[in-house]
C-alpha cells in the first residue's frame, strides 16, 4: 500500500488541537521520565493519553515544560533520587501496576554516532534508573526510545544486556528501528524504540507501520516555498544572546547570522553536501540540507552561529527557532525559552512530538484498548 501524503503544517495544527482537547475519563495515563521540554509528551497528549508526572533534572527543559503544560506535576532533581513510593505520590497512584505506561528516552550520547561511543561512559547506565522505576511502578506497557548507535559495533553488548533487564522486570519486549520520516515529521530521525508489555496482560508489543511519506523541506519552510513567514521568536526570558550569534530588532530574534569561519565557505558547499567537502575532516555534520528531501537528523547542539550545525539550503545563515519547531513538528504554539542555543537544544533533545504520536496511537490501538485490559492491574 503506497504511503499517504499529508498536508503538513494544516496537519500538525489540526494535531495540536488534539493536545487542546479534554481528556476523557477513561484517557489512559503516562508517565514520562527524562522527559526534556516535552517532545514525547506532547505526542501522548496529541494520541490523547493523560500525562501524571514528568521526570527531568535540566532547569531551562524544566521551565519550558511547566510553560507547555502547567497541568502536569514535575519531579524537577536526579532520576537517581526518585523512589518508586514517591514517584506513586506525586502521579496520584496508588500501588504499583495501575499506570498504562511508562516513558523514558535516557540520555543517549554515549550510544551515539555522533560521538565517541564508549562502552564504559557512565551516560550508558542510567538506563539502569529507568528499570529501576519500571520494575517499581509495573505499568501495563513501557516505551523506551534511544539511538541507532546501541545496535552498532561494540555497543551491540549494551543493547543486549539493557535487552535482558526489561524482559527479567516481567515484560515481552520488542526493539524496531523506526525512522520519522515515515511518521508525518519532515526530518530523517532514525531511533531504536523499545516496547514492552506486561507478561501477564499476554498480549505482544507491536510497533506502528510507516504512515507517510517523506515530506520535503520545500513543502514546510516558508523560505523555500516562495512566502516567507513574518513571524518571529521572542527570546521570552530577556537573555541576549552575544551580537555575533544573531541579528536583533527590539529584544526579537530575526535571522541567526553567519561568523567569518563560516560564512566564506557556504557558497562553495553543494546542495545536499556539508562544510567537510570545502573545509575539510571534521566538518561534517555542518549540513546545507537539500530542499527536495526532508532535513537531516536535527542535533542538540547548534550556537546560531551559522553553518554550525545545520544552515539554511539557500540563505547564508543558519536555521531560526522557528523554522527547526516546523521540522521537528513542534506546533508554532509551542513555547521555548532561553537563548538561541538553548531552545535549539530543547528542540535537538526531543522525540519529535508526531513521531510520538503514531507510536503511542499504536500502543493504545493494539494493546490498551484490548477488551478487558481497562481493569487489568
Amino acid at each position: 500500500m503506497p504511503l499517504k501524503r499529508i498536508d503538513y503544517l494544516p496537519f500538525l495544527e489540526a494535531c495540536w488541537q488534539e493536545h487542546l482537547a479534554p481528556r476523557a475519563a477513561n484517557a489512559p495515563t503516562v508517565i514520562s521520565t527524562f522527559a526534556g521540554a516535552g517532545g514525547s509528551s506532547l505526542g501522548y497528549s496529541m494520541a490523547g493519553f493523560r500525562e501524571l508526572l514528568a521526570v527531568e533534572w535540566d532547569d531551562n527543559a524544566v521551565a519550558t515544560f511547566r510553560l507547555n503544560f502547567p497541568n502536569v506535576p514535575v519531579y524537577h532533581g536526579d532520576i537517581c533520587k526518585l523512589s518508586v513510593d514517591e514517584c506513586l505520590r506525586l502521579a496520584g497512584l496508588i500501588g504499583s501496576g495501575k499506570l498504562d505506561v511508562l516513558d523514558g528516552s535516557p540520555p543517549c550520547t554515549g550510544f551515539s554516532t555522533a560521538g565517541k561511543r564508549q562502552f564504559s561512559d557512565t551516560r550508558n547506565q542510567l538506563f539502569r534508573e529507568y528499570v529501576r522505576l519500571l520494575r517499581g511502578l509495573q505499568p501495563k506497557v513501557f516505551i523506551m526510545e534511544n539511538v541507532s548507535g546501541m545496535i552498532k559495533g561494540v555497543m551491540k553488548l549494551i543493547f543486549a544486556e539493557i535487552l535482558r533487564e526489561l524482559k527479567a522486570s516481567g515484560y515481552q519486549v520488542s526493539a524496531r528501528l523506526l525512522n520519522a520520516m515515515y511518521f508525518n515529521v519532515p526530518q530523517s530521525r532514525q531511533r531504536l524504540i523499545f516496547i514492552g508489555v506486561r507478561d501477564d496482560l499476554r498480549i505482544a508489543p507491536s510497533h506502528p507501520e510507516a504512515e507517510s511519506r517523506p515530506i520535503a523541506l520545500k513543502e514546510v519552510l516558508p523560505s523555500l516555498n516562495g512566502s516567507r513567514s513574518q513571524k518571529i521568536n521572542p527570546i521570552m526570558d530577556g537573555s541576549r544572546p552575544a551580537a555575533t550569534l544573531c541579528k536583533m530588532h527590539a529584544g526579537y530574534e530575526v535571522i541567526p547570522a553567519f561568523d567569518d569561519k563560516y560564512a566564506q565557505p557556504w557558497s562553495r558547499v553543494p546542495i545536499g553536501g556539508n562544510a567537510q567537502d570545502v573545509i575539510g575532516k571534521g566538518y561534517n555534520n555542518c549540513v546545507k540540507p537539500n530542499p527536495d528531501k526532508c532535513a537531516p537528523t536535527l542535533p542538540k547542539t547548534q550556537t546560531g552561529r551559522g553553518f554550525a550545525t545545520i544552515a539554511h539550503p539557500l540563505e547564508p545563515r543558519a536555521l531560526t527557532i522557528e523554522e527547526a519547531k516546523i521540522i521537528a513538528s513542534f506546533p508554532d504554539a509551542f513555547a521555548l525559552i532561553g537563548s538561541y542555543s538553548e531552545q535549539w537544544a530543547r528542540i535537538g533533545n526531543s522525540v519529535p512530538p508526531l513521531f510520538m504520536r503514531s507510536i503511542a496511537r499504536n500502543v493504545r490501538t493494539e494493546i490498551l484498548d484490548k477488551p478487558g485490559l481497562q481493569s487489568a492491574a
